[in-house]
């Protein structure tokens, strides 16, 4: 199957359902980032912190799989120069709708996380990657990408999912699935053609190796991280923290 044209087509589908991850920043989150409240998430709940940011005025920043009009909006009224590139249309309409209705000059570009080829080497100083590398299966791919858009000493920001939380059924808190985890490969087959019968997105459950030690390998180094939950919506939050932020800087 053509995983990156289903997934794009599930996260339309998401936009017209108004999951949460599709739903734009308010005009009152525009107006206090422009008055320097910058709350933004990579994660479900926890807040970026505002250490982890360089001075936002005039940084060239690329919101990586980061459509739906809920960071880039904010970095951009923040005084970014911002560049948002997702694989679904409908997400990224939701920034063109806010960029057109409060004036922030957001560039939409429609691609694979994977290949970054569109733009040239050093382009940005900042990547925002909010949790989305989930949804494609080589992410090595990505790190490698990143670290070469990204100008010297520029910064990468992504959420990344504990593999352990794909592993361990939610239903019955046993460990089912061995790692790495992936909807083609591990689930049954009659639950698989539900997700897709559903035009539920397919995700894949990478390995820490994959994400933080692929980050290392692509020449990053690892500067601060924190770890986050789903706010109460699932039960392994009484176990774990099934997410974590990764901030790395480009040597």
């Amino acid at each position: 199957m053509n995983l990156l044209q289903h997934n794009q087509q599930a996260w339309d589908n998401y936009v017209d359902k108004n999951d949460q991850w599709t739903i734009p920043v308010s005009e009152k989150e525009i107006a206090a980032a422009r008055n320097g409240q910058v709350e933004i998430v990579l994660t479900p709940t926890k807040k970026v912190p505002l250490n982890w940011f360089p001075k936002l005025a005039g940084l060239k920043i690329l919101g990586l799989a980061s459509g739906g009009g809920q960071q880039g909006p904010i970095l951009a009224a923040a005084g970014a120069t911002v560049t948002i590139f997702d694989n679904s249309p409908k997400q990224l309409g939701q920034d063109q709708k806010l960029s057109e209705q409060y004036n922030l000059g957001i560039k939409t570009v429609r691609g694979d996380m994977r290949d970054l080829s569109v733009f040239e080497n050093e382009s940005f100083d900042l990547i925002f990657n909010p949790c989305s590398i989930l949804f494609v299966d080589n992410i090595q791919l990505i790190w490698n990408e990143c670290y070469r858009v990204l100008k010297p000493n520029g910064v990468l920001m992504t959420g990344l999912i504990n593999p352990m939380a794909f592993q361990i059924n939610e239903d019955s808190l046993q460990l089912t699935y061995p790692q790495p985890f992936s909807d083609l490969k591990s689930l049954p087959e009659e639950e698989l053609k539900t997700l897709l019968q559903n035009k539920e997105a397919l995700v894949f459950g990478h390995s820490l190796s994959d994400q933080i030690g692929g980050q290392l390998n692509a020449g990053f180094a690892i500067t601060n991280m924190f770890e986050d939950n789903w706010n109460g919506d699932n039960k392994l939050d009484a176990y774990f923290p099934s997410f974590m932020a990764t901030r790395a800087v480009k040597q």
